[in-house]
Protein backbone atom coordinates (compact mmCIF):
# COMPACT_ATOMS: atom_id res chain seq x y z
CA UNK A 1 0.00 0.00 0.00
CA UNK A 2 2.81 2.44 0.84
CA UNK A 3 4.57 1.47 -2.37
CA UNK A 4 1.48 2.37 -4.40
CA UNK A 5 1.13 5.67 -2.53
CA UNK A 6 4.79 6.51 -3.15
CA UNK A 7 4.39 5.70 -6.84
CA UNK A 8 1.28 7.91 -6.98
CA UNK A 9 2.95 10.87 -5.25
CA UNK A 10 6.14 10.68 -7.31
CA UNK A 11 4.30 10.49 -10.61
CA UNK A 12 5.31 13.26 -13.00
CA UNK A 13 1.84 14.77 -13.27
CA UNK A 14 1.50 15.03 -9.50
CA UNK A 15 4.80 16.89 -9.15
CA UNK A 16 3.90 19.22 -12.01
CA UNK A 17 0.59 19.97 -10.32
CA UNK A 18 2.28 20.69 -6.99
CA UNK A 19 4.72 23.09 -8.64
CA UNK A 20 1.86 24.79 -10.49
CA UNK A 21 -0.10 25.29 -7.26
CA UNK A 22 2.90 26.77 -5.44
CA UNK A 23 3.68 29.11 -8.34
CA UNK A 24 0.00 30.05 -8.58
CA UNK A 25 -0.11 31.02 -4.91
CA UNK A 26 3.08 33.06 -5.27
CA UNK A 27 1.74 34.74 -8.43
CA UNK A 28 -1.53 35.55 -6.65
CA UNK A 29 0.39 37.17 -3.79
CA UNK A 30 2.36 39.30 -6.25
CA UNK A 31 -0.78 40.40 -8.10
CA UNK A 32 -2.58 41.15 -4.84
CA UNK A 33 0.34 43.33 -3.75
CA UNK A 34 0.35 45.02 -7.17
CA UNK A 35 -3.32 45.88 -6.87
CA UNK A 36 -3.10 46.94 -3.22
CA UNK A 37 0.13 48.95 -3.45
CA UNK A 38 0.13 50.35 -6.98
CA UNK A 39 -3.16 50.14 -8.84
CA UNK A 40 -5.52 51.07 -6.00
CA UNK A 41 -3.49 54.20 -5.10
CA UNK A 42 -3.32 55.11 -8.79
CA UNK A 43 -7.09 54.83 -9.14
CA UNK A 44 -7.59 56.66 -5.84
CA UNK A 45 -5.40 59.52 -7.10
CA UNK A 46 -7.94 59.96 -9.86
CA UNK A 47 -11.07 59.16 -7.83
CA UNK A 48 -10.03 60.55 -4.46
CA UNK A 49 -10.49 57.50 -2.19
CA UNK A 50 -7.23 56.04 -0.92
CA UNK A 51 -8.47 52.62 0.18
CA UNK A 52 -11.11 50.62 -1.64
CA UNK A 53 -11.46 48.10 1.17
CA UNK A 54 -12.99 50.78 3.38
CA UNK A 55 -15.86 51.39 0.93
CA UNK A 56 -19.05 50.00 2.47
CA UNK A 57 -22.77 50.51 2.63
CA UNK A 58 -25.26 49.32 5.24
CA UNK A 59 -28.77 47.94 4.83
CA UNK A 60 -30.70 46.87 7.95
CA UNK A 61 -27.58 46.57 10.10
CA UNK A 62 -25.81 44.44 7.45
CA UNK A 63 -22.56 45.88 6.14
CA UNK A 64 -21.62 45.27 2.53
CA UNK A 65 -17.91 45.77 1.82
CA UNK A 66 -18.00 46.41 -1.91
CA UNK A 67 -14.58 48.11 -1.85
CA UNK A 68 -12.91 44.89 -0.77
CA UNK A 69 -14.78 43.15 -3.58
CA UNK A 70 -13.41 45.74 -6.03
CA UNK A 71 -9.86 44.94 -4.89
CA UNK A 72 -10.40 41.23 -5.50
CA UNK A 73 -12.12 41.90 -8.81
CA UNK A 74 -9.18 43.98 -10.05
CA UNK A 75 -6.78 41.24 -8.90
CA UNK A 76 -8.80 38.61 -10.74
CA UNK A 77 -8.88 40.60 -13.98
CA UNK A 78 -5.12 41.16 -13.87
CA UNK A 79 -4.42 37.47 -13.14
CA UNK A 80 -6.81 36.38 -15.91
CA UNK A 81 -5.17 38.77 -18.38
CA UNK A 82 -1.69 37.61 -17.42
CA UNK A 83 -2.63 33.95 -17.79
CA UNK A 84 -4.35 34.62 -21.11
CA UNK A 85 -1.51 36.64 -22.64
CA UNK A 86 1.42 34.72 -21.13
CA UNK A 87 0.07 31.15 -21.26
CA UNK A 88 -3.05 30.67 -23.39
CA UNK A 89 -2.05 32.72 -26.43
CA UNK A 90 1.47 31.23 -26.76
CA UNK A 91 0.14 27.68 -26.31
CA UNK A 92 -2.58 28.30 -28.91
CA UNK A 93 0.04 29.64 -31.31
CA UNK A 94 2.21 26.54 -30.77
CA UNK A 95 -0.74 24.22 -31.28
CA UNK A 96 -1.75 26.07 -34.44
CA UNK A 97 1.81 25.92 -35.74
CA UNK A 98 1.99 22.18 -35.10
CA UNK A 99 -1.36 21.57 -36.83
CA UNK A 100 -0.19 23.07 -40.07
CA UNK A 101 0.32 20.18 -42.38
CA UNK A 102 3.34 19.90 -44.57
CA UNK A 103 2.51 20.23 -48.24
CA UNK A 104 1.57 16.91 -49.76
CA UNK A 105 4.10 15.22 -52.00
CA UNK A 106 3.35 16.05 -55.60
CA UNK A 107 1.85 13.27 -57.71
CA UNK A 108 2.34 15.02 -61.03
CA UNK A 109 5.01 16.94 -62.89
CA UNK A 110 5.05 19.24 -65.90
CA UNK A 111 6.17 18.08 -69.32
CA UNK A 112 9.17 20.22 -70.39
CA UNK A 113 7.92 20.29 -74.01
CA UNK A 114 4.17 21.00 -73.82
CA UNK A 115 3.92 22.00 -70.10
CA UNK A 116 1.00 19.64 -69.45
CA UNK A 117 0.53 17.82 -66.13
CA UNK A 118 1.70 14.18 -66.25
CA UNK A 119 2.20 11.53 -63.54
CA UNK A 120 5.60 11.47 -61.80
CA UNK A 121 6.31 7.91 -62.95
CA UNK A 122 5.60 8.67 -66.64
CA UNK A 123 8.50 8.21 -69.06
CA UNK A 124 6.62 9.69 -72.03
CA UNK A 125 4.16 12.61 -72.18
CA UNK A 126 0.61 11.52 -72.96
CA UNK A 127 -0.10 14.75 -74.81
CA UNK A 128 2.96 15.41 -76.97
CA UNK A 129 4.61 11.94 -76.71
CA UNK A 130 8.02 13.44 -75.99
CA UNK A 131 10.37 11.19 -74.05
CA UNK A 132 11.12 12.37 -70.53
Amino acid sequence: MLKDFKQFVLRGNMLDLAVAVVLGVAFTAVITALVKDLITPLISAIGGNADFSSLTFTIHHSTFRYGDFLNYLISFVIIAAAVFFLVVMPVNALVERSRREAPADPTTKRCPECLSEIPLEARRCAFCTSQL
